[in-house]
């Protein structure tokens, strides 16, 4: 018994504790993205995980729709089928939070023997998370995700070859 108690004692104190975790293992999701993020808009859109760097998918819009830095993140038309549809992107991140607890014990013995910390106050480890919210309007201002725009399955097909071509094409 005494050596079960140690043995969790040492796992305990030598882990670390998740306080937040992103999503993971999504394709993409349809939803009101501020459900998903908080500083989303309050709208019906489509999300995904950015793996790329910063400005990579403001980089691609950029060059893909010709727009020359003019309004790249909203309202950028494009044509499907021979309708102009609007998309707007936002971006976020959503980190993963680490709390380290052998650099808390640590410290706290350092501190206990008046000797400085070592971690300084480095306990909570922090890896990002970049999600993509596109909204996408036809020109009655209508959201086209919703499940009663007669529209809606073109769209999808549309943003699911977009995020794989984003995706697969090489950063810039």
């Amino acid at each position: 018994m005494k050596k079960l108690f140690i043995l969790l004692l040492a796992t305990t104190v030598t882990s670390c504790i998740s306080l937040r975790k992103a999503p993971s293992n999504f394709t993409h999701k349809i939803e009101v993205a501020k459900k998903f993020k908080r500083q989303f808009p309050r709208e019906l859109a489509y999300i995904f995980e950015d793996p790329k760097d910063a400005n990579q998918f403001y980089n691609y819009i950029n060059i893909k729709y010709q727009l020359n830095d003019i309004d790249v993140g909203s309202n950028v038309p494009v044509v499907i089928d021979n309708k102009t549809y609007f998309i707007t992107y936002h971006e976020a991140e959503i980190p993963d939070k680490k709390l380290n607890l052998l650099g808390i014990a640590v410290d706290a013995t350092l501190i206990v023997n008046k000797i400085d910390p070592i971690f300084d106050q480095g306990y909570v480890k922090r890896v990002g998370h970049w999600f993509l919210a596109l909204t996408v309007y036809d020109e009655d201002n209508n959201n086209c995700l919703k499940s009663k725009h007669p529209d809606r399955k073109i769209v999808l097909d549309y943003l699911n070859l977009l995020q794989n071509e984003y995706i697969n094409s090489p950063s810039i």
